[in-house]
Order: structure tokens, then C-alpha cells, then sequence
């Protein structure tokens, strides 16, 4: 797991011509033997933190002319959705480095940066670890991802003057909004606001409903460490979460492809063309506004 081609790849546009970076950090599938042989979980179990297929969804970002991040590495051995050093010390054999954060909220819930569970609380490790391998994992995988992250937006915003991060993610079938009992297919997610402008994450929810799906803002996911790390709209980076219903699109019990998958993935093609017409118009209107 330390050779950069085999952690993660960029799949290019010829010529980038939109100002979107697209991000698929949690649809990793290729798992380590040695973190398999670590685990008390079966194949199967061990892919429930998954965001199972999401970079093939999101595939035709290149074809619109905008880069996709895509990690090969699978959440449940590094997640960089989490600061870089959320680290649980129940999980360790030795003490924590002082500059770790092991009092985060994610690292409670066994969610942080070396994940101590997947999704339905189920460990994922018979036993301690020593602190090295968590460290190695966070150099080997999480900073060159970050790194690579960090060009493709910095390229973008050099090129266009203006930069949309779209990070993608799917979520369990049994997500409610609190309060209403509505289950979304899609969830918005821009920390509040301050990720990105409330124009972008407006039109991504008009364009969703228009294309007949039921779409939420922020509710329960608003976003985690990537939209809110790289979000800066006042210096014209905005950043959006799109959390999709894995029960759409997945049987969950056996993680395999509904006969729909094909007619989902389109649909977020036009989704992802719908955008880049309005963000074309949007950035072109804001430069106007400034001059």
C-alpha cells in the first residue's frame, strides 16, 4: 500500500475546461491482506463503511471536463474524510502523540482517521495495534491523497479564477430527516453555508427535485472534514457534499448493483452537466459584481 499509482488515481479530462474538482475519498475496494488478516470481520462485513460504486456514478466528470479523485484504499483502513491525526487510543498499544485530537466527536463514535469500527458499531480489529502502523497508513495513503486533492483545486482556482469541490459520498438506505420522517435519496451537504454559497447549493437541490428525486440540505450530513477544510467561498472555492441513498442504487445486504444503477448514474450526469452550466453563469455574474 505505499505505491501512489495502486493508493489512488486522477481520471483526467483531456483538457480541463469547468472549474470542478470531483472527489470520491470512500469508494475504495482494494483491501490489504494485512489488514484482513487484522480484522475479526468477513469479506463481506468489513465493505459496510463503503461508498459502494460512488466514482462510477460520478464517472462522466471527465468527460464534462473536470478531474475525479478516486481512492483505491478503503475507508476502514484510512479514512481521509477526518483530520489527519483522529486518533482513538483505545485502539493503540502505544501512547498517542500529543498533537493527536482523540476528542473529537468522529473518534467517540470509532469513526476517526484509523477507523475502530464500520458502519453498525461492528469492530474492526481483534486486537490492539501499535501506533507505527497507524502513522505509516496516514503517509503513505492520507497525505499523498490530501496532497494530490490540494493541486487539483489549487490548478482549478489558478485556471478559472473560481473552483467547485464536489465531494461524493453515498449513505444507508435508512437515513431519515429528524423531525419529518422523510428518507432522501440525495442530501446537500455545505456546512451551513459556509462551505459554499447558498446560489450553488440552491440550484444542486432544484436540479436533483427536477430530475424527480427528493433532496435535502445538511440534514444529517452537512459535511465533514474535506468540505469544510476546502471550502473558502469568500476566495471563490466553494466545496458541496453529495450524499446519495445506497438504497437506490445497491441491494444492501449483498452490495450488489440494482438493475437501476445504470439509469442513477445517468441521471447524475445530468445533474453534474446542470451544474457546470449554472456555475459557468454564476462565476461569470460574481466576476461582473466585482469589477
Amino acid at each position: 500500500m505505499t505505491n501512489e499509482i495502486e493508493l489512488f488515481e486522477v481520471r483526467e479530462p483531456a483538457i480541463q475546461t469547468i472549474p470542478f474538482v470531483y472527489n470520491s475519498p470512500h469508494s475504495g475496494r482494494r483491501y490489504p491482506s494485512s489488514f484482513l488478516d487484522e480484522s475479526r470481520l468477513d469479506d463481506v462485513s468489513i465493505r459496510r463503511s463503503e461508498d459502494h460504486y460512488v466514482d462510477e456514478l460520478f464517472s462522466a466528470a471527465p468527460g464534462f471536463g473536470a478531474p475525479l479523485l478516486v481512492a483505491h484504499f478503503p475507508r476502514a483502513y484510512v479514512d481521509v474524510n477526518r483530520e489527519p491525526y483522529e486518533l482513538d487510543p483505545r485502539m493503540f498499544s502505544d501512547p498517542l502523540p500529543p498533537f493527536a485530537n482523540s476528542n473529537s466527536a468522529r473518534v467517540a463514535g470509532g469513526l476517526g482517521t484509523i477507523p475502530r469500527i464500520v458502519a453498525e458499531n461492528m469492530e474492526i480489529y481483534q486486537r490492539r495495534m501499535p501506533l507505527s502502523v497507524a502513522m505509516e497508513r496516514i503517509e503513505s495513503c492520507y497525505k499523498p491523497y490530501h496532497a494530490c486533492l490540494r493541486r487539483l483545486i489549487a490548478r482549478t482556482h489558478a485556471m478559472f479564477g473560481f473552483g467547485v469541490l464536489i465531494d461524493c459520498h453515498s449513505m444507508p438506505g435508512n437515513i431519515r430527516v429528524a423531525g419529518s420522517g422523510l428518507k432522501p435519496d440525495f442530501i446537500v451537504g455545505d456546512r451551513y453555508g459556509t462551505s459554499a454559497s447558498t446560489d450553488l447549493s440552491q440550484a444542486a437541490l432544484q436540479f436533483l427535485e427536477e430530475l424527480g428525486y427528493t433532496a435535502v440540505r445538511n440534514k444529517p450530513y452537512a459535511g465533514g472534514f474535506i468540505t469544510e477544510h476546502y471550502g473558502r467561498p469568500a476566495r471563490g472555492l466553494h466545496a458541496l457534499q453529495i450524499e446519495v441513498n445506497r438504497s437506490i442504487y445497491i441491494d444492501e445486504a449483498t452490495l450488489e448493483k440494482r438493475d437501476d444503477f445504470d439509469a442513477l448514474a445517468g441521471s447524475i450526469a445530468v445533474f453534474m452537466q446542470q451544474m457546470a452550466e449554472f456555475v459557468g453563469d454564476y462565476a461569470i455574474d460574481q466576476a461582473l459584481a466585482a469589477e
